[in-house]
């Protein structure tokens, strides 16, 4: 199982179609994002998912991934082809956080549930504590910036329209991801507005 969980789809391709990590790779993608999710659920009581989300997505996303996985050295033993190799593939981002995913699914079919959570989380641990550190203020405009990248949409846009006098403007704004636009925001400001629109967006996103 260890051997498979570090299985590569390059390594597969020179020798004759071996099987690959991939499918435990899918499996522990969703076994980490379920382990992060209840950590942060329970550590913080007090924070909405407008929080919780983006601190989730902090943690979980490849670049973290590849940061623990380069701490356990993992790289030194993948299995990948010699193209890979030459390339610098035993240190690329996206091969070890999902080679990383792949060993969290391994662990979680030999040992279940409860091991896996308390590896994961030693594993992951810095990287909690450095998320709260970073995000527990996260306003809703940095939220929905976290909340697209974890979907796969483009960063979202504001589309800005001013009214009234002078001396008493007001300000409406509409979110904008990947050409899709949300509900309006309005406020006496720029940024109120943009940070309503922000918030409402996020939570039409979410809700799907």
């Amino acid at each position: 199982m260890l051997q498979l969980a570090l299985t590569h789809r390059s390594f597969s391709y020179e020798n004759g179609g071996t099987p690959t990590n991939e499918r435990l790779e899918f499996l522990g993608d969703s076994v980490l994002g379920l382990l992060i999710t209840e950590a942060l659920f329970e550590r913080y009581p007090d924070l909405d998912e407008s929080k919780l989300s983006p601190l989730r997505s902090s943690v979980v996303n490849t670049k973290a991934l590849a940061t623990i996985a380069r701490e356990l050295a993992l790289g030194q033993y993948l299995r990948i082809g010699k193209g890979e190799e030459a390339t610098g593939g035993r240190d690329k981002n996206s091969l070890l956080a999902d080679s990383l995913e792949a060993l969290v699914g391994a662990i979680y079919i030999e040992h279940g549930y409860t091991a896996t959570a308390k590896v994961v989380l030693r594993w992951c641990e810095s990287a909690l504590t450095a998320a709260t550190a970073e995000g527990a203020n996260l306003d809703s405009k940095t939220a929905l910036q976290e909340l697209a990248s974890a979907r796969g949409l483009n960063g979202p846009e504001y589309e800005i329209t001013e009214f009234g006098p002078d001396h008493d403007k007001s300000f409406t704004a509409l979110a904008i991801l990947s050409g899709e636009k949300f509900s309006q925001g309005f406020g006496k400001s720029k940024r109120e507005a943009e940070q309503i629109a922000a918030k409402l967006a996020y939570d039409a996103i979410s809700a799907r």
